[in-house]
């Protein structure tokens, strides 16, 4: 297997209070900033309305495709170039029309403003009901990938590393949440995707030290050998193969990022974002492992009671 790290000593267990620092600062800016400051920007699949995909046969800009809507009295419509200065996506709230109806009134309306011949690529259409079951269930999608991967971590492994793990997944999702919510890109069905894919491999890469910790606690501590050093251990042993696996997944992302076009780059910037904190976690949860550990042993010597300080 290639190894691009050999004999890897990195002290991550000794540099803990970083990782969780950096991890707590990331999770409360992100809600912080996804609650009171910028909020989601739920696509048309959550909150109910009309998409429609129009091309001009020339060049236009964004008010030109306002001043077309104000004929209608759709002014208040979010509109987005899409790819070029020729195509626009218009995001509608909700109304009365049928979609034939309101395709034929925006495209009557913006081809008469700007002089120009203006093709309906694409209108998608969702009711508001529907744009509200659609919140839950992706709420229930996420919450249900998390406690079916923490019952079987607490099977396979140890109560202990299954709510550790889904302490971790939570960091990449919330993180990765508020970096959506930072850029304003939308949060839509592709992104839902996205995030349920940041779900299982933030697992894949976490499970591999659980299971080189376990291992290397199967062996026993070698004499004068503490938890750290144990812990400190299994996580170089898998550093090679974290970050191998890591970096490809990054670069397929970031490919589409940059050329997967706007249908997938929203996509694409989630994916891009949970991998980065997917692989970082996976390091840091190693750490509360060891002090999981500690803590417990420490609780044992004092007779069952919480100790004051534990010390790794």
């Amino acid at each position: 297997m290639l190894q691009i790290f050999v004999n890897a000593n990195y002290d991550f267990v000794g540099k803990r209070r970083w990782f969780y620092l950096a991890s707590g600062g990331l999770m409360l800016l992100s809600l912080i900033w996804i609650f009171f400051v910028g909020r989601l920007n739920y696509g048309i699949d959550f909150t109910g309305g009309a998409l429609v995909q129009v091309r001009y046969d020339k060049p236009a800009s964004v008010d030109l495709v306002r001043r077309g809507l104000d004929e209608i009295k759709l002014g208040n419509a979010v509109i987005q170039q899409f790819g070029d200065v020729q195509e626009y996506l218009i995001r509608l709230p909700q109304g009365g029309e049928k979609p034939d109806q309101l395709s034929k009134q925006v495209q009557g309306a913006l081809a008469k403003v700007a002089g120009a011949r203006v093709e309906i690529r694409r209108i998608e259409y969702v009711g508001p009901q529907v744009g509200r079951d659609l919140q839950l269930q992706a709420l229930y999608a996420v919450l249900a990938g998390m406690a079916g991967i923490l019952i079987y971590v607490a099977l396979r492994f140890h109560f202990r590393d299954g709510v550790i793990s889904v302490v971790a997944i939570a960091h990449d999702v919330v993180v990765t949440l508020g970096a959506l919510s930072v850029t304003q890109r939308e949060m839509s069905l592709p992104v839902l995707a996205a995030l349920l894919t940041i779900v299982g491999y933030s697992i894949n890469d976490t499970i591999v030290v659980f299971d080189r910790i376990r291992e290397t606690r199967g062996k026993g501590l070698r004499k004068g050998q503490t938890v750290a050093e144990l812990v400190n251990g299994a996580m170089n042993q898998t550093l090679s193969r974290t970050l191998l696996t890591a970096f490809t997944t990054f670069i397929a992302a970031l490919v589409l990022l940059i050329y997967g076009g706007e249908v997938l780059r929203d996509f694409a910037f989630a994916l891009v974002v949970g991998v980065v904190t997917g692989t970082y976690s996976s390091i840091a949860a190693g750490s509360l492992v060891m002090d999981w550990e500690t803590w417990s042993r420490a609780r044992a010597r004092a007779g069952g009671k919480a100790p004051a300080k534990a010390k790794a």
